[in-house]
């Protein structure tokens, strides 16, 4: 067996390979993130294109929600190498209409870089808002954090730094946690029709495994999926929840009816919708 009882490359990638799988949703998902995200700046303030590192893929869009407001640091999908931030401003609609600015993240891609350098921008995101918050209005001691499918990987990894020994913040810098449909066990993609993309050895699985990695201290996690995504799919988030909560730390299941893997977030351009809401809570705006 390749992967737990999967034997052939196919018989994964009947699991993973989103756009033969859902061919109809992925040919529309491009287009209704930019007409989306397209409306949302046309409404909103925004500050595109902020570096918070030294290469130019390492930068943030802002989208203020007035003074001393919690933040939601937000980070797209895509297997890590596909999409970017500006892709993904509509989620930032239902957070700032209930007063939460939000930082979409946007990062380096496979194979120009790896998945270990990828985790690292993400840690540096979180850290240049922590620093930057006021400049934007943001509360730095209300961080959350929130990401779909590779995003959902990266808050993950988020939550098993050590803040204080490897960047000297506060390891409570992250209040509270979203991850949507993501990937917890790396272990399946280096059979898979991603590995050309993502060249992954057994050193940075091991790494970037985060059910390898529950830390010992975390905030409170929403792990969502949708009713429609596939097996392997709805099992990496039970997985992770289960070895999360055997660590003893609080985790909440929310699985969304009749969502795929593509519009399981659209929920974020309604701050009332399920997904929307729950995220919200999490910040005790609602």
């Amino acid at each position: 067996m390749l992967y737990r009882d999967f034997a052939t490359q196919e018989e994964l990638d009947a699991q993973y390979d989103l756009t033969a799988i859902l061919p109809e949703a992925a040919a529309s998902y491009a287009a209704f993130c930019e007409r989306e995200s397209e409306r949302v700046r046309s409404g909103l303030d925004h500050r595109l294109d902020i570096p918070f590192g030294p290469t130019l893929a390492e930068h943030v869009d802002l989208y203020p929600a007035g003074e001393n407001a919690p933040v939601l640091v937000y980070f797209h999908g895509g297997y890590w190498c596909l999409r970017a931030s500006k892709e993904f401003g509509f989620v930032a609609r239902g957070p700032v209409s209930k007063g939460v600015a939000t930082a979409i993240v946007n990062y380096d891609l496979c194979p120009r870089v790896t998945i270990d350098e990828i985790v690292r921008q993400a840690r540096a995101a979180v850290a240049w808002v922590y620093k930057d918050a006021r400049g934007f209005g943001g509360d730095a001691g209300r961080i959350h954090v929130a990401g779909h499918s590779a995003g959902g990987h990266l808050v993950a990894m988020l939550l098993a730094t050590d803040w204080e020994g490897e960047y000297g913040l506060p390891n409570d810098i992250i209040k509270s946690a979203t991850a949507v449909s993501g990937l917890y066990d790396l272990a399946p993609f280096p059979y898979t029709f991603l590995q050309p993309q993502l060249q992954l050895g057994w050193d940075q699985v091991l790494r970037n495994s985060p059910i390898l990695h529950i830390p010992d201290a975390a905030p409170p996690l929403l792990l969502a999926y949708g009713e429609d995504e596939t097996g392997e799919f709805k099992r990496q988030s039970e997985k992770f929840l289960e070895a999360w909560k055997a660590k003893g730390h609080g985790g909440e299941r929310l699985i969304l009816a009749g969502k795929n893997h593509y519009d399981v977030i659209d929920g974020f351009l309604d701050a009332e919708s399920p997904l929307c809401a729950a995220v919200l809570r999490q910040t005790g705006v609602q």
